[in-house]
């Protein structure tokens, strides 16, 4: 299954749940695009998209839900596949999502740092669960990309595959918002070194983009700040993929 999801990004504190975009994971580097963030998600489905990805950048920092009611809103009163991460460390915090509408959540720090938490996640929702997998510098970023981690992407990607993961989010954060294109080299040798469904993330910023990630045989691709900006004609992009 190929689908287009479009990176939604919400956080809270001054930015009250806005829909905004970072440049290379730096929080200093913010953009607010939309102050309704359930409006642009409606947009996405007049556009045809079939799922969105949401990352609650304060969640992220701080392993909280403050943008649970934006969350529950999105998923409930649009028919969006709806994916969430940023944050996600506990069970309950599992738990509180997936019954709340979400369809998928992503693990990121905590798959890092908390195996046993990983594994209970995955035996009691299986492929609910999905794994991020921040790229910096070729190591797995964590906490919010604020921190490195002690493994590199491969190695970590080998590790999800073996415990049961059925779906990786992977980021080039040095990519990501910079409109520069997407790490079309990194996506190959992922397609080609594992058999789960790997979502490019990260710099698409361009049909081309879209179309060579598209012949890689992966799970999905996600539209960010093309989007926002008008680089990317979703509709027209999602129209060009059904004829």
């Amino acid at each position: 299954m190929t689908y287009l999801g479009v990176t939604h990004i919400v956080v809270a504190g001054k930015t009250n749940g806005c829909a905004v975009r970072l440049l290379r994971g730096d929080y200093a580097q913010m953009t607010v695009y939309n102050d309704q963030p359930l409006e642009v998600a409606k947009d996405f489905v007049r556009s045809g998209a079939t799922h969105i990805h949401l990352v609650d950048l304060e969640g992220a920092k701080d392993g909280t839900t403050p943008n649970l009611e934006i969350v529950k809103e999105i998923a409930n009163k649009t028919s969006l596949f709806t994916e969430i991460g940023g944050g996600i460390r506990s069970i309950e915090t599992v738990d509180k999502y997936l019954n709340n509408g979400v369809d998928r959540v992503i693990l990121g720090t905590a798959a890092v740092n908390d195996e046993a938490f990983l594994k209970a996640a995955i035996k009691k929702y299986g492929e609910k669960i999905a794994v991020g997998v921040d790229i910096k510098d070729g190591f797995v970023a964590i906490k919010g990309w604020l921190e490195t981690s002690q493994y590199n992407c491969f190695e970590f990607c080998e590790k999800m595959q073996s415990l049961g993961v059925k779906t990786l989010i992977c980021t080039d954060i040095s990519k990501d918002g910079a409109m520069m294109g997407t790490n079309r080299e990194l996506y190959r040798e992922l397609s080609k070194k594992f058999s789960i469904d790997i979502t490019a993330s990260g710099g698409v910023s361009s049909i081309d983009d879209i179309n060579a990630l598209r012949k890689l045989n992966l799970y999905g691709a996600i539209i960010g700040k093309a989007y926002y900006t008008g680089a990317i004609n979703l509709k027209k992009v999602i129209e060009s993929y059904d004829n």
